[in-house]
């Protein structure tokens, strides 16, 4: 924790070193001379790199932590009582026997039929087994880690397809009555948002060497793996999905979120504009809200100041808590698209009002033959996943100006 504290010093020595150099060297016309430009650029990247290897300490000491803790239990119940240690009551996908199968049955090329048979209640439709609720669990704590997106959404999991959600379209209103007179009628008006289901996979092989090597940890390699790729994919249509076969992103044209403000260019925004995107967002709404951008707009965000010449953007000098804009938490994610003409650049809001469905149980499958010939065993990984902001007003976004002629 020392070695976190004393590099976010630093950082932020470097941040504010790096404000006086860009102070200094503005031209009347506001604008970097081409050397000055590259100077201020390196030392910006010095800021960046320290961040990132803040994060990298900060996740090491999170794992660390958790490999810290201790793998039992003290045993408190009284010899030969099962009422306390929680393991004989488990059934199903959460039982001991079932993890143990499920494993076997993916190292063995061919599962003896007690294997077979233990599995029977996880049996998916397609010819895979769900995996173990608990391994279950590890796969949601990995694809928390690489999705940025599933740190600010309401996660929720279902047990079936289709859910539907009651949301608040208006809202009733009081009204001023005279002596005696009838009270006017302002009701509620309810509307429904569904959330479905849509599968999202991947293949990962393996070396039939490497499955046969006791030492070789199948499961955090499964996990690691299935995190990284079926993350990535969700983050991206978390964003940026058409609700077609795939969530329905946050950006989308139509139940994405509303656009706060249209920058006067289609390749940078200003100071101001910021501000009026921060105020387009209700009060309520803003006590939770987030910056989200693309590094490549952060970027341009860091030389921002307000009308009293103070910086927009400020580092974070305490460890597990992001940088911030305008006093708020900033988190940058490549599927935000970067500035361009018409395109959405920064979003601000309560990301709690966007909601992932995780359909119950994530299922993997083992291909014996497919991979035979090179000397290598295939997994087939899935899950089923929804995604929709469920009021729209919660998150406003900044469009670029459209190219002209569009």
């Amino acid at each position: 924790m020392g070695k976190i504290l004393e590099l976010r010093e630093k950082r932020a020595k470097a941040w504010d070193a790096a404000k006086k150099f860009l102070d200094a060297k503005r031209g009347a016309d506001g604008m970097l001379s081409a050397e000055d430009t590259a100077a201020y650029e390196r030392m910006e990247a010095d800021v960046v790199n320290l961040g990132k290897e803040i994060e990298r300490l900060e996740r090491q000491a999170a794992i660390d932590a958790e490999l810290s803790r201790a793998t039992s239990t003290p045993i408190t119940a009284k010899p030969g009582s099962r009422a306390d240690d929680g393991e004989g009551d488990k059934t199903g996908r959460a039982s001991d026997d079932y993890r143990k199968n499920f494993w076997n049955a993916m190292r063995l090329k061919a599962p003896v039929p007690d294997v077979a048979n233990a599995l029977q209640v996880g049996t998916d439709s397609e010819g895979g087994y769900l995996v173990p609720d608990e391994y279950e669990r590890t796969l949601v704590e990995a694809l928390e880690e690489e999705n940025v997106f599933r740190q600010m959404a309401k996660v929720i999991r279902t047990s079936s397809g289709d859910r539907k959600i009651p949301v608040v379209a208006g809202k009733g209103t009081a009204s001023w009555i005279d002596e005696e007179g009838a009270f006017p009628e302002s009701d509620d008006s309810f509307g429904q948002v569904s959330i479905g289901a849509y599968k999202l996979g991947t293949m990962i092989k393996v070396s039939e060497e490497l499955l046969n090597d006791s030492v070789f940890d199948l499961q955090s390699y499964i996990s690691r793996e299935f995190a990284r790729r079926i993350g990535a994919k969700e983050e991206e249509a978390f964003f940026a999905g058409d609700g077609k076969g795939k969530p329905l992103g946050v950006l989308a044209a139509a139940g994405g979120a509303e656009t706060g403000v249209t920058a006067a260019s289609a390749t940078a925004v200003t100071a101001d504009e910021l501000m009026d995107l921060y105020y387009a967002l209700k009060a309520p709404y803003r006590k939770k809200s987030v910056w989200v951008l693309n590094d490549s707009t952060v970027k341009a965000v860091r030389k921002l100041k307000d009308s009293n010449g103070q910086y927009l953007w400020q580092p974070s000098l305490t460890a597990g808590t992001p940088d911030t804009i305008l006093g708020r938490p900033v988190r940058t994610s490549a599927y935000m698209p970067a500035m361009a003409a018409g395109a959405k650049t920064v979003a601000f809001g309560d990301f709690s009002y966007y909601w992932i469905a995780d359909r119950q149980g994530r299922s993997f499958k083992r291909l014996n033959e497919l991979y035979a010939a090179s000397g290598q065993v295939g997994f087939l990984a899935s899950q089923r996943v929804d995604g929709k902001l469920v009021l729209a007003e919660a998150v406003k976004v900044l469009a670029q100006k459209a190219a002209s002629g569009s």
